[in-house]
């Protein structure tokens, strides 16, 4: 922590100097609010007068300050699908100000958008960021009806999904590992359910959304290719509420309301699969005794103890089971809990301290008499944080903070039974501390520029005890030693600037650019571009040096009919180092010399990204397509040369359309089509003991077909009464029957071993589905 000592100094120093040299104005600032749940409204608009250089956005709870010499003035509050606000303030003195905004008049029209204001992609300096609210991602036709806003998510340009259904996702050329998933600013390590057809993530639960592709802001750190935060709701402080959904093979149900007379909300959503009920309908006596299902359980509560303390917390529960009774059974789960602590310094300081703990385990085990075993791994975090946002000005807001976090990871625990062929064995826990302190600057310079630039410095130490070999390229160990608990293995220390700009050419157009570094831990070792209970994850070493991305892009924006609609065209570069692939027949699973089955490279990637989205009316969606190339480097693979990665995609195009007819009746539908995944196809076969072998010979040098899939739905809101609403929700997935391909094996022709047959699997064919929402 000593390394920390010379950011907060600069911290302290910039703090002394603002104050010392401000002038004297006077601040207005407060929350901003759904007048009819009490939700805080993030990214909402406030104006002082006509808003020239006297606006700013609520922050991720609903905090603004905006500052103006002394007088009086017009404060305006928006927020899209409310009504606006608007009061006189007479700024003799700092005010503090909670506006509640009422629900606006939208029946007419789908919002798709979040609740920013209409001209921010011209106008913000941020580059790469997507934000979604639940409307979009609730009209959206998903897979068994179930909303999902990760598939949601991978129909946006430089977001490509991992398979067929799957909602694993790449992002701009990185891998799946390379995505930092914040649930409550817990990390969520494996984001998907029964094996990536389902994602973590009730939409029921879930409050607002945004996706970091580039120009990644300094308080985000440890992966290379995005991060996904995610808010969960914070409760209804005005009444109670039930709501809730009962589809073909899950339902869900929310609770909600409010603690001490609205001083405090609590928020309760749980969920559940009953795949396996419908198993136990088959004749086959082993299918009835199977389990298949999945459940999760999302909570948060909060506590206002008066104008400037707020606490709050909010946990997650997910589990998967899977199993054949009295032969395996499979069970994988993650675990979050935040504490937080906001606190208002004054009308400029915003302060928030989070303790956070996230646990992502699986468990194989084995039934069977003669081979029974059990193999437990998991990865465990205790995190520390502590974030502050200084209103300096209007045109300046500085953000600064410091991040502590111990992981620790238990790679794999085998036991067994006396009569098992297995021997039981324990691997090491590896045990290791992350720790960054940032600083960030959005400054707008004048009408025309606008600037938010940052520094992050990271540090990753490797601690004891245990035992830690060295390997040579050959995966030969050529040194072993032993050290103490708290002693420390290997370091590692970086700094990460960040870097984004706009030019307002007019308040229609602009052009923008970023630069960005980040650098990454934590890696995950799979074979599978679908979620396994059998991933590994391991952490830097002696070994493996820390992943390092550094990505430029630039793009061009453009709004027009009056905001009503977006453009842009993004292009962006990637370099990669320190990256990790395999070696040919590597064996992963509770291997203590893992690190020797490794590879190290580098790698690149590159595209452009265009996006045209309309986001109001009756009629809207977007068209997004990605043009991109993906290619990583060896020595050991194929000859050194560059290969495309298995994500590697060169177009993707994405179509969404809703169109709400009336009062009751919407109705949406996608189009996606995909260039095929990079794979390895046999190149040659010879016989060995009577039986065909087949020869592979360059990495990936193969590619599947191409993929298209149509989904279209339809909404029928129910009659409204007084407390009681309802909807049907009706989909169809993959509406023209298309067998997209999830796996294609080789063998020899039957009869005729000189000829080979390509066989396709399919996962899915039409899917209808049929939900019936509710709330009271």
């Amino acid at each position: 922590m000593a390394k920390l000592k010379f950011p907060f100094i600069l911290f302290c120093f910039l703090f002394s100097y603002i104050a010392a040299h401000a002038q004297t104005r006077f601040t207005v600032s407060g929350l901003v609010k759904d007048a009819s749940t009490g939700e805080t409204l993030i990214g909402a608009t406030v104006k002082l007068g006509d808003g020239r250089g006297n606006g700013t956005l609520t922050n991720a709870y609903g905090f603004y300050s905006l500052s103006a010499a002394p007088g009086k003035y017009t404060l305006q509050v928006g927020y899209v699908g409310f009504e606006t606000f608007s009061t006189e303030v007479d700024l003799s003195e700092n005010r503090q100000l909670t506006v509640s905004l009422k629900g606006g008049n939208t029946l007419k029209e789908v919002v798709i958008t979040a609740g920013a204001r209409r001209d921010e992609n011209v106008s913000s300096p941020q580059m790469g960021l997507e934000k979604l609210n639940m409307a979009q991602i609730n009209s959206v036709p998903v897979l068994f009806g179930e909303r999902d806003m990760v598939k949601t998510l991978q129909l946006l340009p430089g977001v490509k999904t991992a398979g067929e259904g799957n909602t694993g996702f790449y992002v701009r050329g990185g891998s799946s590992d390379q995505n930092l998933i914040l649930l409550d600013e817990a990390v969520v390590y494996n984001a998907s359910h029964l094996f990536g057809f389902f994602s973590t993530f009730n939409s029921d639960a879930i409050k607002d959304v945004n996706l970091y592709k580039g120009g990644m802001p300094a308080q985000y750190g440890g992966r290379l290719s995005s991060t996904l935060d995610i808010s969960m709701l914070d409760g209804n402080s005005k009444d109670y509420t039930v709501q809730g959904g009962i589809g073909l093979i899950a339902s869900r149900l929310k609770f909600e309301g409010p603690i001490d007379s609205g001083k405090g909300s609590f928020m309760v959503s749980a969920r559940r699969t009953y795949a396996d009920a419908f198993l136990k309908l088959s004749s086959d006596t082993s299918l009835k005794q199977a389990s298949l299902y999945f459940y999760d359980i999302n909570a948060k509560a909060n506590y206002h103890f008066n104008d400037k303390n707020t606490l709050y917390f909010s946990g997650y529960l997910g589990k998967d089971v899977l199993g054949l009774k009295n032969l395996f059974g499979t069970n994988w789960g993650n675990t979050t809990a935040t504490l937080r602590f906001n606190h208002i310094f004054n009308s400029r300081l915003f302060s928030n301290t989070s303790l956070i703990y996230s646990d992502y385990d699986y468990t194989v085990q084995s039934y069977d008499v003669s081979n029974d075993f059990k193999v437990l791994s998991r990865i465990r975090d205790f995190n520390f944080k502590e974030d502050l946002q200084y209103y300096i000005s209007n045109n300046h807001t500085l953000r600064f903070g410091i991040n502590a976090v111990q992981h620790t990871i238990t790679p794999g625990r085998i036991s067994a039974t006396a009569n098992s062929s297995f021997n039981p064995k324990v691997l090491e826990d590896r045990k290791g501390l992350e720790t960054a302190a940032y600083i960030s600057d959005e400054w707008r310079i004048g009408d025309k520029l606008n600037l938010l630039y940052g520094l992050r410095l990271s540090r990753f130490d490797l601690f004891g005890p245990g035992t830690f070999n060295t390997y040579n390229a050959a995966g030969t160990i050529t040194s072993t030693k032993s050290y103490d608990a708290g002693e420390v293995v290997q370091s590692y220390m970086y700094l990460e600037p960040r870097i984004s700009a706009s030019y307002i050419i007019n308040s229609e157009n602009s052009l923008k650019a970023s630069y960005g570094r980040n650098t990454q831990n934590i890696h995950l070792l799979s074979n599978s571009t679908a979620s396994s209970p059998s991933d590994l994850y391991i952490m830097s070493s002696n070994n493996l040096k820390p992943e390092i991305a550094d990505q430029v892009s630039a793009g061009y924006f453009r709004n027009f009919k009056e905001d009503a609609f977006e453009f842009s065209v993004e292009l962006y570069y990637k370099w990669l180092q320190n990256q990790i692939d395999y070696k040919n027949g590597a064996q992963l699973l509770a291997n203590e010399n893992v690190e020797s089955q490794l590879v190290y490279g580098s790698g690149r990637a590159y595209g452009m990204e265009m996006f045209l989205k309309k986001k109001y009316g009756q009629f809207n969606g977007w068209i997004g397509y990605t043009l991109s190339r993906t290619e990583r480097k060896f020595d050991e693979i194929n000859e050194g040369r560059y290969f495309p990665s298995r994500q590697d995609r060169t177009h993707d195009i994405s179509l969404v359309g809703i169109y709400k007819l009336n009062d009751r009746w919407s109705f949406s539908g996608t189009f996606i089509y995909g260039t095929g995944n990079a794979i390895t196809f046999p190149t040659g076969k010879y016989q060995l003991d009577g039986v065909t072998r087949f020869y592979y010979s360059d990495r990936n040098g193969s590619r599947m077909p191409a993929t298209h899939r149509l989904d279209i739905g339809a909404t029928l809101e129910g009659k409204k009464r007084k407390r009681y609403q309802s909807s049907w929700n009706f989909g169809l997935y993959n509406a023209y029957n298309h067998k997209n391909p999830y796996v294609i094996n080789f063998k020899d022709a039957e009869n005729d071993t000189t000829r080979t047959v390509a066989e396709q699997t399919a996962l899915f064919g039409i899917i209808p589905s049929v939900t019936y929402n509710f709330k009271f």
